[in-house]
């Protein structure tokens, strides 16, 4: 059984594979225990496989799981979390960004005795200013309304215990937001300042449009504030239509005024229709979660492995369908 795991997710990686190789075999070599890479293809379109297999041919320390399809990088996170199997897992980016380096003062940290020690972005080179903030808003707004505090500049490269992730394995949800899973668990948890690199290679695979939906993921997995936003809404546009509708009635009875016109009827008509719309919508996002969790499906299918002789049980509602593996390994 390794002392550490390093599991590394990728999608569409190709040409920083090799080098990523290159970089965690010399990280392995200068560790204070037996070490093992928990490579995760997320179903890549290029040649990321081949170049991962091909780097786990030739350092039987490099282990490699497919999966089925793309299924995300929060549950490509968690197959390769599943099937660690060291006493500290470290989890860290494909793409370079997250020096391997670094992770010699997060084992440091972990030696210390914290059972969860994360990497802080002190520096950020490569991303823009819009993508800077938002970020920064995002987590200071999540901290205000969650009963979860995330720390802020801070992603998913981390070094975790292993009686945390035992935990973690327990959690089995379908809709992930794996950095605030660690954070409700709790423990002794710090953090690690470091300089974020710029990519090796290649181009960011979180567009704005995915950023959204991982922001609305955590936010609705971890409070139940747009609810109560939604209901005060509704109360405060419901008073509102109330007091108009008593104020036109009064108005016609007297004979203050009578306007024949149509703006007021459109404006009263677009505000509550709007509001109704968005409050649906949230309500709409927490009944998807639910529908995506009463139908029970594994969260993720691998279709191959290489390097596992002795394949670890997985949690519940993870499948392997394919366990082919080459002759040498069984």
């Amino acid at each position: 059984m390794p002392t550490f795991s390093l599991v590394v997710p990728a999608y569409n990686e190709e040409g920083v594979i090799a080098e990523l190789g290159t970089q965690l075999g010399s990280l392995m070599d200068a560790l204070d225990g037996d070490a093992e890479v928990i490579l995760v293809d997320d179903g890549s379109s290029d040649g990321s496989y081949e170049r991962m297999l091909e780097v786990a041919r030739s350092d039987p320390r490099f282990k490699l799981v497919r999966l089925s399809r793309n299924f995300g990088h929060q549950i490509a996170l968690t197959a390769g979390v599943d099937v660690a199997s060291g006493d500290a897992v470290i989890v860290l980016d494909a793409d370079l960004q997250d020096p391997p380096e670094v992770v010699l003062e997060l084992i440091a940290k972990w030696r210390e005795g914290y059972d969860v020690v994360y990497a802080v972005r002190d520096v950020r080179e490569g991303d823009t200013w819009f993508k800077r903030k938002s970020a920064l808003w995002f987590y200071k707004a999540f901290n205000r309304i969650s009963e979860v505090q995330v720390p802020l500049d801070v992603g998913d490269f981390r070094l975790v215990d292993r009686r945390v992730l035992d935990v973690f394995n327990r959690m089995r949800e379908s809709n992930r937001f794996v950095r605030g899973m660690f954070s409700w668990i709790g423990l002794r948890q710090t953090g690690v300042l470091y300089k974020r690199e710029e990519r090796f290679a290649g181009e960011t695979h979180y567009p704005l449009r995915k950023m959204l939906r991982f922001a609305t993921t955590g936010l609705i997995s971890f409070s139940p504030a747009p609810l109560r936003f939604a209901l005060r809404i509704g109360f405060f546009v419901s008073f509102f239509a109330f007091a108009l509708a008593v104020w036109s009635l009064v108005v016609k009875l007297t004979g203050l005024y009578e306007v024949p016109g149509w703006t007021s009827i459109v404006l009263v008509v677009t505000v509550l229709g709007g509001m109704q719309l968005i409050m649906l919508g949230v309500i709409g996002e927490y009944i998807g979660d639910i529908h995506d969790e009463v139908k029970r499906r594994p969260l993720y299918v691998i279709g191959e492995l290489e390097n596992f002789p002795d394949m670890r049980q997985l949690p519940p509602r993870a499948i392997v369908a394919d366990r082919r593996m080459p002759a040498r390994e069984r």
